[in-house]
């Protein structure tokens, strides 16, 4: 493989840079450069560069970086935030962010319980959140005390394993968005691979085996006391409540991360991390198939000039007996652009279009997905709602432009005018209604006045 495909060419620099990368549901957490003091950011430097210049080396001696108090420090700056789910515990933030005191007890207790080894993982609660398909999803929620020291080795582990993450993988990573992994799919087809394999992992978070998991630490990081924490984290009881909030009896965790977790997204990254260095190696597909993966968390794609029955045993093999997980049978599927398929990755759409100006041939269209803006319209409708109509006029629109200014952030790539005037449309149609509603509750407008004017003047965004 080509060094050009590694991250070893671009190790991480003093002045750490840390994007946001979301997904739609797990959170990750992304470092604040202001939140991360000298001391420990020269520490995550020197251990990215030690992992960079020695590609074989495993980290002996860790768990006390994690037990430092200024590590613990960050990590709580991090993670202790407010509107935060509680834990099983019922404890949250708020309890400490205004009782200084109180937060000083609480992270020496935390610091005693690792120093002295006599820190225990805490149950997770779950709960369920729904999907778009109508299902449910599980999300599991630990403890704050479980979460700050999780939210500590990550600060620890995440540049060591940065080091060995290759360019095909843009999710659930410092500095990766997700318009790198679309423009790398774009620039893939322009270069003639229009021929895809749009794979789809059946509950992978939930599925993936500890014991693999567990050895794709071990190539890395073989501290014993480190390897311990991950393990209870993995091991960890799960509990769920009744409707009328009663626990049920605690249920063992045989496999899978918790949706929820702080270290999750490593974790999670780590293990598909094998298969693209697999994909990659000079027996893999990268060469005999001249094929490319783009992979976003356990959302991947394989591109080439053509999809043969080799390459997808190739894919099979290594998934499911190797890795040990589970391909969708409904949702994988082979694509070719080129016979008016379309590919729909991220919320996005690639297809082959005509041009509008009438010129020969087709050219590469990305555009926002169908779903998206059906998501889009649903969200818009939830926060124009007309049991909203108590709410001031300002109130409704300051959190329908939150909406709104993020979605244009995301949604900003390819061609969108479209998508944007269908939800400006939209928009305005739905403010409108939310006028009206409280026009019978005193709200008063200029007759003269268009209804395109009235809105505008609400200070509604217009993307």
């Amino acid at each position: 493989m080509s060094r050009n495909h590694h991250t070893k060419t671009k190790p991480i620099e003093p002045v750490f840079y840390y994007g946001e990368s979301e997904t739609e549901v797990i959170e990750v957490l992304s470092f604040d450069n202001n939140s991360i003091p000298l001391k420990v950011r020269e520490l995550r430097w020197k251990l990215n560069q030690k992992a960079v210049n020695e590609p074989e080396f495993r980290f002996y001696s860790l768990y006390n970086q994690i037990c430092r108090t200024d590590v613990i420090e960050t990590a709580w700056k991090n993670v202790g935030k407010r509107g935060k789910a509680a834990g099983i515990d019922g404890v949250c933030a708020e309890e400490f962010l205004d009782n200084p005191v109180k937060l000083g007890e609480f992270l020496t207790g935390i610091r005693e319980t690792l120093t002295n080894k006599t820190y225990r993982a805490d149950p997770v609660l779950r709960v369920y959140i729904p999907k778009a398909n109508k299902g449910k999803r599980p999300l599991g929620i630990p403890t704050l005390k479980d979460r700050v020291v999780q939210a500590a080795t990550l600060l620890i582990m995440e540049p060591i394993f940065e080091a060995d993450f290759l360019e095909c993988s843009h999710g659930f990573r410092p500095g990766k968005k997700a318009h790198e992994a679309l423009e790398k799919i774009q620039e893939t087809i322009k270069s003639g691979r229009t021929e895809i394999y749009d794979a789809d992992l059946k509950s992978y978070f939930d599925t993936i085996p500890h014991d693999k998991l567990m050895k794709c630490v071990k190539m890395r990081v073989v501290d014993s006391s480190i390897l311990k924490l991950i393990e209870s984290w993995l091991k960890a009881p799960i509990i769920e409540k009744t409707d009328d909030n009663k626990r049920l009896p605690p249920k063992a965790n045989r496999q899978g991360v918790q949706q929820g977790g702080v270290i999750s997204p490593l974790l999670s990254n780590l293990y598909l991390h094998w298969l693209d260095k697999k994909f990659h190696m000079k027996a893999g597909p990268y060469t005999w198939a001249n094929a490319r993966l783009i992979r976003y968390a356990d959302d991947f794609v394989v591109c080439a000039n053509q999809i043969s029955q080799k390459l997808t045993d190739w894919i099979k093999q290594t998934v499911e007996e190797w890795l040990g997980l589970t391909l969708n049978p409904d949702k994988t599927q082979i694509l070719s652009l080129k016979k008016e398929s379309r590919l729909d990755f991220l919320g996005y759409t690639f297809r082959y279009d005509r041009s509008l100006f009438g010129y020969k041939g087709k050219y590469l269209n990305v555009i926002p997905a169908k779903k998206s803006i059906v998501k889009a319209r649903q969200e818009i409708h939830r926060l124009t709602a007309s049991n909203l109509c108590r709410l001031p006029v300002e109130s409704v629109v300051d959190r329908l432009n939150t909406f709104l200014r993020g979605w244009k952030n995301y949604f900003s790539y390819g061609y969108c005018k479209k998508a944007y005037a269908q939800l400006n449309f939209y928009a305005g149609g739905r403010m409108l209604q939310h006028l009206q509603r409280k026009s019978q509750r005193g709200y008063k407008r200029d007759d003269k006045s268009s209804h395109y004017a009235l809105v505008r003047n609400t200070g509604l965004l217009y993307l």
